[in-house]
């Protein structure tokens, strides 16, 4: 057992407050401060793209039993289902019969986290702008404004999980020897909606991620319990086919007409959504160290932001809550140990689920159309199910188990490179799930 500690958790989203969760369990006082009101009053603001829970995400819950909670607001989701412009639509299952990935409403799942996070006893300060924080001594400086009067808040610890914008990271930005990069992405997104049918149904199926891949830009989709879907554009924000080029109505409806003609009748209010919703950016931003000596920590978006195109933002962010509690665990109150420990475990496999999301993109909005590589996607789940023990293929070392995202990454590289060779034989389409073809992975395995 720790001592007893005063923790501030800057940033009341996902991770902050499962990581508020977790201190309070172990017997910490823990104060949430956030700059913006309490989500559970106002209106969620079109800005969002559906979360996937997967393994990481539920193992960090079911560590401290919240797993059922959260179960309950989540549909299960086995499949992609593809969307071709010629209106033939393509499934491909994620995982072994069973393995789904879980679509959650992010307001819906936030206000959850902050009622349970309640129920513990952690307290939540709203509308508490912090402009600055000083590290040696863990004290928060919050006002009105940036140029009026500041409070001080003194604390022993305080973890930053205030975003890929982080005022506390900002702060750290200003020591030496602290590395930060920062990129945006030339595509951009906007959140459409397709609604329920009058009965509260779903139009389409809601056990797929349903996806309209038209290479540099894609629409995709994921079910709500309410019977819509949460729909996010993706795609440039200048160029022939942008966001810039649909500046009209006309020009939008001609777009969907072409591009997107099957989704006519089920988003009604496509004109409406997509100049009321903002467009809005997408960010991948890296540092390190997460850490400052024993008195502040950088956790999630703040410490790794990454573009959602693996569904593993949430996740990733919820397996650093699981590292930080192992090392809480190992090295008990010394806290310099436990945050130094708990950066170096964490930066190559944010580094590297960074890398796995962006190539998604191209995997999601290009690929996915392509009979090649569903072929090649065919050809590894057959093979897989033969040989277990030899193959996992990378979507599932991501999603459906808890390997270090760096070894994922290798491994996932090394099988690629072996897929390439078994495509490269010839009239693989007529005998894709021969003899001859199990044999040559087997032989390139080993």
């Amino acid at each position: 057992m720790q001592t007893p500690q005063k923790i501030a958790v800057v940033g009341s989203g996902l991770v902050g407050t499962l990581l508020a969760i977790y201190l309070k369990r172990m017997g910490h006082t823990v104060h949430v401060l956030d700059r913006s009101p309490d989500i559970r009053t106002v209106q969620f603001s079109g800005r969002s793209i559906n979360l996937v829970m997967s393994n990481r995400g539920w193992k960090a819950l079911q560590t401290i039993g919240l797993e059922e909670e959260i179960f309950k607001i989540g549909i299960p989701v086995d499949k992609r289902a593809i969307h071709l412009q010629d209106g033939k639509l393509n499934y491909q299952k994620y995982g072994k019969d069973g393995e789904a990935i879980f679509s959650l409403s992010r307001g819906v799942l936030n206000r959850k986290m902050i009622d349970l996070a309640v129920r513990e006893g952690v307290e939540f300060k709203f509308e508490h702008k912090i402009w600055d924080v000083s590290l040696a001594d863990a004290t928060l400086h919050i006002g009105e404004t940036e140029r009026g009067e500041w409070t001080d808040l003194k604390y022993d610890k305080i973890f930053g999980a205030d975003g890929a914008f982080s005022r506390i990271r900002h702060r750290m930005q200003r020591q030496s020897m602290f590395d930060y990069s920062q990129e945006f992405m030339k595509i951009g997104y906007k959140e459409l909606h397709i609604p329920a049918n009058p009965d509260g149904t779903h139009k389409i199926d809601k056990n797929s991620l349903h996806i309209w891949p038209r290479g540099q830009f894609m629409l995709m989709a994921l079910a709500n319990l309410d019977g819509s879907f949460t729909c996010t554009l993706f795609m440039p924000f200048e160029g022939e086919n942008s966001f810039e080029s649909l500046k009209e109505e006309k020009d939008l409806v001609a777009f969907f007409a072409h591009y997107f003609p099957d989704t006519k009748e089920v988003i009604p209010d496509l004109i409406q959504d997509f100049y009321k919703n903002p467009t809005s950016y997408l960010v991948m931003m890296k540092c390190f160290p997460w850490t400052f000596e024993d008195k502040v920590a950088l956790i999630g978006d703040s410490a790794h932001a990454i573009v959602p195109f693996y569904g593993q933002g949430m996740n990733a962010g919820f397996e650093d809550i699981t590292v930080l509690a192992e090392m809480i665990a190992r090295y008990g109150d010394d806290w310099k140990t436990i945050f130094e420990e708990y950066g170096k475990s964490r930066k190559p496999n944010a580094d590297a689920i960074a890398e796995l999301s962006l190539r998604n993109f191209i995997e999601m909005s290009t690929k996915t159309a392509d009979e090649k590589f569903l072929l090649q996607k065919k050809i590894e789940k057959w093979f897989s199910d033969k040989h277990p023990d030899k193959w996992m293929p990378l979507y599932s070392r991501v999603t459906f188990s808890n390997q270090p995202y760096s070894e994922a990454l290798a491994i996932g590289d090394f099988q690629n490179a072996i897929m390439e060779q078994i495509m490269a034989i010839p009239d693989i389409e007529s005998k894709w799930d021969s003899e001859e073809v199990e044999n040559k992975i087997i032989a390139l395995l080993n």
